[in-house]
């Protein structure tokens, strides 16, 4: 039998066990299938729920999902054109020394102004030197509430991103890392050294920087490094907390990302009051649901008026086997799934009429990232082997993507070239950078050609030996990810080399990745304008608690990364991307193996207008704006409603 048939017959198998198990449930009684009202039942594939909703404590699982519909960003990415769409800020440019916008007649930044009228120099504290600096302008959407009525105001945001760049307070590594780019910097002991937000009551009229009275509560200004992408993660990944709620309660012994919080804070991890789309309603949640209720105070609306989303009520259901989820659906328990599923399950949906099956193009790559720079403490002579170039880029060569995609991904996923910029971002794509393509024969000639020279002696399986010891490495991944580690096991012994399967288990950062603990791990990247100025320097430069988990140090790639991060003008910001990519490909740090697409259903006899969103579930904001209840009157979209349809993240990624 065919594997692709096998594992098909498995998941049908593997579904009627879970019908069995359902219809064998006490319980049946199914509220959605008698549900008048607006409201969306989703299935949450969990081990649990969460039960602490501080936006920034988890980006695992559903957590990051709920939080940020329970809060909002300053601004939201919009991919098609590069720029910011409004959310609680609803305007921002670069200022000069005047304090006037360095915009176009359309409003746009104006490059050539900015490089000559907007760069400023001030010495860091923490370092000495000299830094560059651009002055950034945020005005906030004077409509902005919080769900318990309370206007969202500048100091709401002085209050987050001051936190955030406060270890001591905050206890959170990853809004240091948001933030890093910000130049308002503390001590280790939390002592302000230099303040780089202001406000009307905050220094920004001794800054010179105008503030009418009558705007006192809705304008900011921030000093950013001078680097075209350091307001991006401001912008759209920080979510803005509500001052007047946690500054009463947080302290130096009661931290904002607490292990032990004390019985305040306690009710605000269980009880948030945030400023988004929906709210947590708590006596309606439980282990097993979490409902959420529109925010009738969310202040994006339809040019007309209405609410900017359609569901006024969402359950969200936990399944902790993705088979019993699955049948739900398909019985109509539950409108949706939260989670992406395996393309194998496909053929399982195709034909039925009362299923929308969406196939999103991917928007990660699935990378092999090698240890090649372990800490001393975990160093062995088999992980020293992988500090060689060339035995990277032998293992590079064995890896046959082309059947990855057909046999594991089951064709739902595309190529990714090693230089990890996808193909369809064509301003700046280098096809020079495609070094792991061609005929895969030859290229397993060449791959045994390589380890020929470095590791020559094999034992009697024909595996490689390095001073009598067979070579053979660990791969860390998911349990979703054995059948494809088990795929690479086959293509590396084919040069010699033995692979094992490693799980990670639930803390794979603190536990394997940051402390040195792995050979190579499975990790998912997703590189664009918009992120690559942070994102390259994380991957590649940045050492710690950062995604450079193989800790690699190479002095011309980052140099490279600081002059595309630092330039301000953006056709040579294209042109060093165009010029990194095959520095990083002939590095062989992080292999690409494929981009999969996003597979995941939802009903159609209640709620009809899904639509198909790059990189994402069909549980996004785009369906949660337009989808409608199937005996509704349909209701014409506004001209402004693709502007703020985008307006959170919802089923994209996490912080």
């Amino acid at each position: 039998m065919p594997r692709r048939w096998g594992s098909w017959f498995l998941r049908v198998a593997l579904l009627v066990s879970a019908a069995t198990l359902l219809a064998g449930c006490q319980r049946n009684e199914y509220p959605r299938r008698t549900d008048p009202t607006n409201t969306l039942y989703v299935g949450v594939v969990e081990s649990s729920f969460p039960t602490a909703f501080m936006p920034w404590l988890s980006r695992e699982g559903i957590a990051p999902t709920i939080a940020s519909m329970l809060y909002s960003t300053l601004f939201a990415y919009d991919d098609e054109t590069g720029g910011f769409l409004p959310n609680l800020a609803q305007n921002w440019y670069y200022v000069d020394v005047q304090g006037r916008p360095i915009v176009t007649e359309s409003g746009s930044v104006d490059y050539g102004r900015l490089e000559k009228d907007g760069v400023r120099t001030l010495r860091n504290p923490q370092t000495g030197q000299t830094e560059r600096y651009l002055v950034v302008r945020v005005e906030l959407d004077p409509r902005a509430r919080w769900s318990d009525g309370q206007p969202v105001t500048a100091e709401d945001v002085y209050y987050t991103l001051d936190i955030a760049r406060n270890n001591y307070l905050s206890n959170h590594a990853g809004a240091l890392a948001w933030t890093a780019d910000l130049l308002h910097l503390y001590s280790n002991a939390g002592q302000l050294q230099l303040q780089g937000i202001f406000t009307y009551s905050r220094g920004a009229a001794e800054q010179g920087y105008p503030v009418e009275d009558s705007d006192r509560d809705h304008v900011v200004y921030l000093h950013v490094r001078s680097v075209l992408g350091a307001v991006t993660s401001l912008f759209t990944t920080v979510l803005i907390l509500p001052r007047h709620l946690w500054e009463p309660v947080v302290s130096r012994d009661n931290q904002l990302n607490s292990r032990n919080p004390d019985a305040r804070m306690q009710l605000l991890y269980q009880n948030p009051v945030g400023s988004g789309p929906y709210v947590l309603d708590p006596l309606a949640s439980g282990p097993s649901q979490l409902v959420l209720r529109r925010n009738e105070l969310y202040h994006l609306t339809h040019d007309d008026g209405s609410p900017l989303y359609a569901v006024e009520t969402i359950r969200l259901i936990l399944y902790q086997e993705l088979n019993v989820a699955i049948y739900a659906v398909m019985q109509g328990h539950i409108d949706m799934l939260s989670a992406a599923l395996s393309p194998n399950y496909v053929r399982l949906f195709e034909g039925r009429d009362d299923l929308f099956l969406s196939i999103a193009e991917g928007t990660f790559t699935q990378t092999l990232v090698f240890n090649v720079n372990p800490v001393a403490s975990e160093r062995t002579p088999l992980r020293a082997l992988l500090a060689n170039r060339d035995l990277r880029h032998a293992i590079a060569l064995a890896i046959d993507s082309e059947m990855l995609i057909r046999l594991v991904a089951n064709g739902a996923a595309t190529r990714v070239s090693a230089g990890l910029i996808r193909e369809s971002l064509t301003d700046f794509y280098n096809p020079n950078a495609d070094i792991l393509k061609g005929d895969y024969a030859a290229r397993l000639e060449r791959a045994n050609q390589l380890l020929d020279q470095i590791l020559p002696e094999r034992d009697q399986h024909g595996y490689r030996l390095h001073n009598g010891e067979r070579v053979s490495f660990g791969i860390l991944g998911h349990p979703g990810e054995i059948e494809l580690i088990a795929f690479l096991q086959v293509q590396l012994q084919k040069i010699g080399i033995e692979i094992r399967y490693q799980a990670k288990g639930s803390s794979p950062e603190t536990t394997y990745l940051w402390t040195s603990r792995f050979d190579m791990t499975i990790h998912g990247v997703i590189f664009s304008l918009a992120n690559v100025d942070i994102m390259f320097n994380a991957h590649f430069v940045a050492l710690g608690r950062t995604s450079n988990y193989g800790r690699l140090v190479n002095p011309d790639l980052a140099r490279g990364i600081e002059e595309m991060r630092s330039t301000l003008n953006l056709h040579r910001k294209y042109q060093l991307l165009y010029e990194l990519q095959p520095v990083i490909a002939e590095l062989f740090y992080k292999v690409p193996l494929y981009s999969p697409q996003v597979i995941s259903i939802a009903r159609t006899d209640r709620y009809t207008g899904y639509e198909v969103v790059p990189g994402a579930t069909v549980f996004n904001t785009t369906n949660l704006q337009q989808i409608r209840r199937v005996d509704s009157v349909p209701r014409i979209a506004s001209s402004g409603q693709r502007i703020e349809r985008v307006s959170q993240g919802i089923g994209g990624e996490g912080m």
